[in-house]
């Protein structure tokens, strides 16, 4: 039996961790370290947990936990008493001072209160980002260099470093989809509604993972006995073609008819049309290039379940994306 501490819950990623563990038998308690209190976890919309592993009505005994990455003090009371640290918080998106303060001192003030605490286990959600821009095709663990482009990758490879010294373990998925998503899905409709007609970006390979799926590698790497320190890359085990991953995008683009709306327009053309739309050319520049990364571990050695491929997983998600963007 196990005390979690999740950083990071009231987040896309870290909402669904929460969620999770909740569900978990092997869970005593959950902690949720939040800038003010939170309701309980719904244990009920969590995916079902592993045979064996069943909650058997019995719910872990869940509290907010008042404290914020910038404030030192409040993370050392957050880790006493904890046995496992999953941390999800991150500064996606911000100016370059916030996210130095976040997502490296932050992670830095964190872990050392972790340490002293006696934590016997550090789990962090990062990025592939980190690399940077491809191509990288079944690329491995430990076969890259860190080269992130962005303030938000830098720092969060600063982070990484934190959480690895201290023998951690660190995930990085590329694209993560599903509903909550802010941010892959909705910047690629509206990547797609800038163009004349639909973007022909190749033949390019990417990986990709649904947030239920991400959720339950967070939470069986912190509670394995399997979980290996150093980086993972967690992604569903196919890479998803770029035409595959657009297609569900395009058919959420709405203000033009669903036919004869002009030809396909290609990378080199779509760059031209969209250079004065710099959040569009950052999307862009991710689909042409492979970005696929390869490991197994999460679901051999961890027994995670990676959920559906990508067409089947992200169907159930389409109608809460077509009210997010009608709402926007």
């Amino acid at each position: 039996m196990s005390r979690i501490l999740i950083t990071g819950s009231t987040g896309f990623i870290g909402g669904r961790a929460a969620a999770t563990a909740a569900a978990r038998a092997d869970v005593e308690h959950l902690g949720l370290l939040a800038r003010r209190p939170l309701p309980p976890p719904a244990a009920a919309g969590a995916d079902e947990p592993a045979p064996g592993e069943r909650n058997q009505g019995r719910r872990p005994d869940s509290e907010t936990v008042v404290g914020d990455l910038r404030d030192h003090a409040s993370l050392r009371r957050a880790c006493e008493g904890v046995d496992v640290l999953v941390h999800c918080a991150s500064a996606i998106g911000v100016d370059d001072e916030t996210a130095h303060a976040v997502n490296d001192e932050g992670t830095r003030a964190l872990v050392d209160a972790a340490v002293r605490a006696g934590v016997t286990r550090i789990v962090a959600l990062s990025t592939a980002s980190v690399h940077g821009r491809g191509p990288f095709r079944a690329a491995a663990p430990g076969t890259l260099p860190l080269a992130p482009g962005s303030a938000t990758s830098r720092t969060r490879a600063a982070g990484e470093r934190h959480v690895l010294e201290a023998g951690g373990t660190v995930l990085r998925p590329h694209f993560v989809y599903g509903t909550g998503d802010r941010q892959l899905v909705p910047g690629l409709v509206r990547l797609l509604a800038a163009l004349p007609g639909p973007l022909d970006a190749g033949a390019s390979l990417h990986s990709v993972i649904g947030v239920d799926a991400l959720a339950r590698v967070l939470v069986g790497a912190a509670l394995s006995d399997r979980t290996e320190p150093g980086p993972y890359y967690v992604n569903h085990p196919e890479p998803v073609p770029v035409a595959e991953l657009l297609a569900p995008c395009e058919s959420l683009v709405t203000g033009r008819p669903a036919d004869g709306r002009g030809a396909a327009v290609d990378v080199a053309e779509a760059r031209e049309l969209l250079a004065d739309l710099p959040f569009a050319l950052h999307h862009l520049a991710m689909l042409a290039p492979d970005h696929w990364f390869e490991d197994d571990r999460p679901w051999g050695d961890l027994a995670c379940d990676p959920g559906p491929a990508f067409t089947e997983g992200i169907a159930e998600h389409l109608p809460w994306y077509r009210g997010l963007l009608e709402r926007e």
